[in-house]
């Protein structure tokens, strides 16, 4: 086995037990409550209204840090694509901003995962919600396919990145937007030095650099970059939103 390929094993299997199970990459600190009554995963609230409006499982295998249906500011009518979907939590809440004229596809390589979220979303009545497996490296989508990208703390656990931004590019229609949560390290830190910080399971060493993700995504395509950091900066590690446009 490859080490690419052992690896990607290795966080299919901590995702495969995440889905029997709470608590995600942000860690039970920040996804409590706060005082206000929100869900605080690092890039954004999860309103306690939200979470209402979705099953008890999808919100307790929330594995995120933030809140891309936010970041995305979907609209009615549009197709989504969540990559690394997980129990479903983006995909359910996606569903409903884009209401029933959209279509929004979850994308997952866990098959634990995958059945979670098809059962949350029968249990949601969703039914313009299609789960498929897959690998963000090889999208299983035509091109142009779909309108908004989304994408929670995931595109950080990929071993091929810049295969990951050329499928989201290749994927959205002209004028399409991303509208992605993830993990971004500070540029004056090495791959060495990230993964003094945290392994790649943890979301920390596979962290792409404020500089490195822009450069990846100019290098397929993408313009209006923008990289907001959401949450102070831990060792270096910052939870951070990411829009552009194709």
């Amino acid at each position: 086995m490859s080490p690419d390929v052992e690896l990607r094993e290795k966080v299919r299997e901590r995702y495969a037990v995440s889905a029997t199970s709470a608590g995600g990459c942000c860690g039970t600190e920040c996804c409590a409550p706060d005082a206000t009554g929100d869900i605080d995963l690092t890039g954004g609230a999860y309103s306690v209204a939200e979470l209402a409006t979705i099953p008890e499982l999808a919100a307790e295998a929330s594995l995120g840090c933030g809140n891309p249906t936010a970041i995305a500011e979907l609209s009615p009518g549009e197709k989504v694509l969540d990559l690394g979907s997980g129990g479903g939590i983006d995909v359910l809440l996606s569903a409903r901003r884009v209401g029933p004229t959209g279509y929004v596809y979850g994308l997952d390589m866990t098959d634990e995962m995958l059945d979670l979220a098809r059962r949350n979303a029968r249990e949601a009545g969703a039914t313009n919600v299609e789960f498929i497996k897959g690998f963000i490296e090889e999208i299983p989508l035509g091109d142009e396919a779909v309108d908004v990208v989304i994408s929670n703390c995931v595109i950080n656990l990929s071993v091929d990145k810049p295969a990951v931004f050329a499928e989201i590019h290749r994927v959205l229609k002209p004028g399409g937007r991303i509208g992605i949560s993830d993990i971004v390290a500070d540029d004056s830190l090495s791959p060495e030095a990230r993964a003094e910080r945290g392994d790649w399971v943890g979301c920390i060493a596979g962290a792409l650099s404020y500089a490195e993700y822009r450069s990846h995504l100019e290098s397929v395509g993408f313009d209006e970059i923008a990289l907001e950091p959401t949450h102070p900066a831990t060792d270096g590690m910052d939870s951070v939103i990411i829009r552009a446009r194709k």
